[in-house]
């Protein structure tokens, strides 16, 4: 994560608990029952759902997300315009050296195709191939996310049933009713805010990296199938930079003037409306 995520989230964190400590004591908020029953239920019911290979997935997934940074797009369109320059100097073949020195798996696969001689067309569909199950494969990291979140408030609701049936066994006895009402309430507590501050979060991060990563994917795959065409370095750079963000781009726009003189448009405004007057 960045510092500027790590502090805004320190900050909200603090905000959130604070309105649970003006309120009063603190201790009120914990019950050991109820968080047995929401943490239990939740995930007994997701190893129900899903194989244990498939959580673990889901762990790597979820742990990388926040640890690795991924390069930005930037990043990628200055190293495959760097690639294409070398390719034009010293072969194709030349590419080979920094197929193992990139830190991208995808970027390495796509200059491997390269150097084994594939054609564009070949290239494009392998790669189509290889991003259309990546996605597949954190969709399914995501589902897996998405469905705790959802089951989280369900067992809040259970452990607040098992609260309320103790309170009711204990009708009469201010003890026993003392005692269950807390596991009633917050094992709704728990419920919500398991789901709402974690897995939806979760869920949600891992969307937003895996469409990060697609870009990267498909500017790589535009980036090495233009340099097996042939296609001259500041061409390609002009593509690339169609993905990133205009505010972005170190390009220089093209002036008004040579616009006005490749075009034959007029400067002076006033003619021209003299001129449309006369025509009409």
């Amino acid at each position: 994560m960045k510092n500027q995520n790590i502090i805004g989230l320190i900050c909200c964190t603090v905000l959130f608990l604070a309105g649970f400590i003006f309120h009063g004591n603190m201790a009120l908020y914990f019950n050991l029952s109820g968080a047995l029953v929401v943490l239990g239920g939740t995930l007994g019911a997701t190893l129900i759902t899903y194989r244990l290979d498939r959580l673990k997935i889901v762990y790597k997934v979820l742990v990388s997300s926040y640890r690795t940074k991924t390069k930005t797009p930037e990043d990628i369109v200055e190293i495959l315009v760097d690639l294409s320059v070398k390719s034009k100097f010293k072969g194709i073949l030349s590419l080979q050296e920094d197929e193992e020195e990139t830190s991208l798996l995808f970027l390495r696969r796509a200059l491997g195709l390269l150097v084994d001689g594939y054609r564009g067309k070949v290239i494009r569909d392998i790669l189509n191939t290889e991003m259309y199950f990546f996605k597949l494969r954190r969709e399914d990291c995501e589902r897996v996310i998405r469905t705790m979140g959802e089951l989280f408030p369900s067992f809040g609701l259970v452990g607040s049933i098992v609260g309320l049936v103790g309170m009711l066994s204990g009708v009469g006895d201010s003890k026993v009713i003392l005692a269950t009402v807390p596991i009633a309430l917050t094992s709704t507590l728990y419920g919500v805010v398991l789901a709402n501050f974690f897995c939806v979060p979760f869920a949600g991060n891992i969307r937003e990296r895996t469409d990060q990563e697609l870009l990267l994917q498909k500017i790589i795959m535009e980036g090495v199938i233009a340099i097996e065409s042939e296609m001259d370095p500041r061409s390609l750079e002009r593509k690339l930079h169609s993905f990133v963000t205009p505010s972005s781009r170190n390009v220089q726009l093209v002036s008004l003037k040579r616009i006005q003189e490749r075009f034959n448009i007029s400067g002076d405004r006033s003619s021209d409306k003299e001129e449309k007057r006369h025509i009409l």
